[in-house]
């Protein structure tokens, strides 16, 4: 089946029990036993819960792995993933990474002595030089959160497999609508669902999803024991997003690459940061893994940081506002809010200064959206 039908008909596309057309809430956190020397399919909700499963199905399905998984968040999806390593293991992970990530990394999993490299994942070489005898898995987004570098998938799976690594990537930007990191080699992809396959900004949802069963199993057992799971009515709006995530998707990643365009030139504007202008360095490595630019384009104003702040006030219709991917185009400053963790000086070692900001391209017209930016640019008075 073909992408569009996929979304709507994945894992179980009605209730295997009354036959409604979607999976109902199944709100309740106990099932009765009817023999309680065999065990049955659900017996505590955190364990399973037939909505939850409903959505686990359907983004394994369209990621094409395996087994998925669903969680409280974003972060407890990476969080959960991130647990089948132990004191002393080594990662590789992007230096340009959302800031949640880093921040976990950096805090509560180096206090256990989880070891992490931060690299430029776009040159294979320095991901290739930074493998040690511990090293264990790598880590990667791509396009990469905030400044949308391109990382080339399908070479950084190689060189893990090559050395026996778990290759783990972040495909919240993307989504299985437009890529599908899986089928490129990789081991495990994780998401904020919160973000584009939610797509209305009403929940908080994570996801993960692992081609091989026994790996699967593993990440089972942990989203079990630790218990970061997903409720059934955040399961059931999550499953609900994805049905339209290709239309919406479609529809947002046509208006950012509009407004990418229209942002290269205004003069008030230094750089623009979009996987599909003929600029980007990793434009062709991007169309390769990759059916679009995605719904995210980052700039960098020529004022810095008081350009940025006044242009947040000034927007009226882009929601200033942390998170992505919502029907609402949503505009953030990364230096404040999603990478607010990182120490300025990592920051703008990486090239997160303090004229950038993010923007989501939601549903609206995009010349609504530009005349917005317009005013929103132009000098006060």
């Amino acid at each position: 089946m073909k992408l569009a039908t996929r979304l709507l008909h994945a894992g179980r596309d009605r209730d295997p029990y009354t036959g409604a057309s979607s999976v109902p809430i199944y709100q309740c956190s106990t099932f009765a036993q009817k023999d309680v020397e065999q065990r049955q399919a659900y017996d505590y909700s955190r364990s399973d819960n037939p909505t939850r499963e409903a959505l686990e199905l359907a983004i394994a399905d369209l990621e094409g792995g395996a087994v998925g998984l669903a969680f409280a968040s974003g972060m407890a999806s990476t969080s959960t993933v991130l647990l089948l390593f132990k004191p002393g293991d080594h990662l590789i992970a992007g230096e340009d990474i959302y800031g949640g990530t880093y921040r976990v990394l950096t805090t509560i999993f180096k206090q256990w002595q989880m070891e992490v490299t931060f690299v430029d994942t776009t040159d294979l070489d320095k991901v290739r030089a930074a493998i040690r005898p511990a090293t264990r898995a790598i880590f990667v987004e791509s396009p990469s959160n905030p400044l949308l570098k391109v990382t080339d998938l399908a070479a950084v799976a190689q060189l893990a497999h090559e050395h026996q690594l778990l290759a783990i990537t972040d495909n919240t930007f993307m989504t299985p609508a437009a890529q599908r990191p899986l089928e490129l080699g990789f081991d495990i992809v994780v998401h904020s669902a919160t973000k584009f396959i939610g797509g209305h900004s009403d929940l908080i949802a994570g996801l993960a999803v692992a081609r091989e069963e026994a790996l699967g199993r593993k990440l089972k057992s942990l989203q079990n024991n630790f218990g970061a799971i997903l409720g059934p009515q955040d399961s059931w709006l999550t499953l609900r997003g994805l049905k339209t995530l290709g239309v919406r998707l479609a529809a947002q990643q046509q208006t950012a690459e509009r407004v990418a365009h229209w942002l290269q030139a205004r003069p008030e504007v230094k750089q623009v940061f979009y996987p599909t202008l003929p600029s980007h360095p990793g434009r062709e490595v991007h169309l390769r893994q990759s059916s679009g630019g995605g719904a995210v384009v980052s700039f960098e104003l020529a004022g810095g940081g008081p350009a940025a702040k006044a242009l947040l006030k000034r927007v009226e219709l882009s929601l200033p506002a942390v998170s992505l991917g919502g029907v609402e185009s949503i505009l953030s400053y990364p230096p404040m809010m999603s990478h607010a963790a990182m120490p300025r000086s990592e920051r703008l070692a990486r090239g997160i200064n303090d004229g950038l900001l993010r923007l989501s391209t939601g549903l609206e017209d995009g010349d609504d959206l530009t005349a917005d930016l317009t005013r929103a640019l132009a000098p006060a008075g």
